[in-house]
């Protein structure tokens, strides 16, 4: 039997139908919600690319069930950190240097080091490569992903 869970997410508060509260957030956010910046990638929380804001703290989605969510608790995904018009200084770093190629990792390694920038507004490039090391990227971008977030830094 369903029940229905409340989340805030990008800014909202939503109800979610869910049959186990236990339910990995990313599914809840995925396929309840239609929020496709967060990817499914291992299932165990190791490769980033379900990566999410839970109070401004990046989290893995995928390994997150909906009942550790404390009520008020907010939820940011790719989606609700900028938009087309405005978005994130992450976000628009990565279009300016062209960090982005097969897209499977984006989201964790935009998210991973918002979540970065957010808490230290001039990391170095050893604290920047640190946040980014538990993100999995196979098409070979990394210097581009590591430039883009020290542009990020700069424009903060």
């Amino acid at each position: 039997m369903s029940k229905p869970v409340s989340i805030h997410v990008n800014g909202r508060t939503t109800m979610v139908e869910v049959d186990d509260p236990d339910m990995p957030l990313l599914y809840a956010l995925r396929d309840n919600l239609g929020l496709h910046g967060p990817r499914f990638g291992c299932g165990l929380g190791q490769c980033g690319a379900c990566t999410v804001h839970v109070d401004g703290k990046a989290v893995r989605s995928c390994v997150t069930p909906l009942s550790t969510l404390s009520p008020g608790q907010q939820v940011v995904t790719l989606e609700g950190l900028g938009s087309s018009e405005q978005p994130h200084p992450v976000q628009k770093a990565f279009m300016d240097e062209q960090a982005v190629q097969c897209g499977y990792c984006i989201n964790g390694m935009i998210m991973q080091p918002a979540a970065l920038l957010a808490a230290n507004r001039n990391p170095s490039e050893a604290e920047i490569r640190q946040a980014l090391a538990n993100n999995l990227c196979r098409c070979g971008t990394h210097v581009r992903i590591l430039r883009a977030v020290k542009r990020a830094a700069a424009n903060i």
